[in-house]
């Protein structure tokens, strides 16, 4: 029995494709992080999308919530716009991305602009609803080592 399409869009598999990181993989760039949290949303895999979130927002995340825009939308489509690297130690992207569902009050588009962060060889996602209580001059919430204001603080 083969693997159903990939939910992000691509033409693979979703064994080949987005299944490979849900099921532990590290996703090898912000790019296939992000398409496999999009495809997390249409499969209901919340454990994976609050996992895939930079480690100290993790708690701040409303898993209630997640759960239910997640199953009780159907996801359309995925757009890809546009993704950046950002040079540095650790690493920072941006993916500009829109994401298409249809739920009880009929059909909605988001266009979104995520940041992400290497650490520990594996890319988050930076959640930019969940506050962090982080001083310029504290250490960075991505655990990188550097002081936040040296690091992370464009991204929140």
């Amino acid at each position: 029995m083969s693997s159903p399409p990939c939910p992000c869009g691509s033409e693979q598999s979703l064994a080949q494709c987005c299944g490979l990181y849900h099921t532990g993989t590290p996703a090898p760039s912000a790019e296939a992080l992000m398409r496999s949290r999009y495809s997390a949303y249409a499969l209901g895999l919340i454990d994976y999308l609050v996992c895939s979130t930079l480690p100290a927002q993790q708690n701040g995340l409303d898993r209630q919530a997640i759960h239910s825009w997640s199953q009780d939308s159907t996801w359309l489509r995925l757009e890809l716009e546009k993704a950046e690297d950002v040079a540095g130690d650790p690493a920072h992207a941006f993916v500009t991305f829109t994401a298409h569902w249809r739920d009880s009050s009929g059909e909605h588009s988001h266009r979104e602009r995520s940041a992400f962060v290497t650490h520990a060889g594996n890319w988050y996602f930076i959640d930019p609803t969940v506050e962090l209580k982080t001083g310029r001059n504290d250490a960075c919430p991505c655990a990188s080592g550097l002081k936040f204001k040296k690091c992370c603080s464009a991204y929140f």
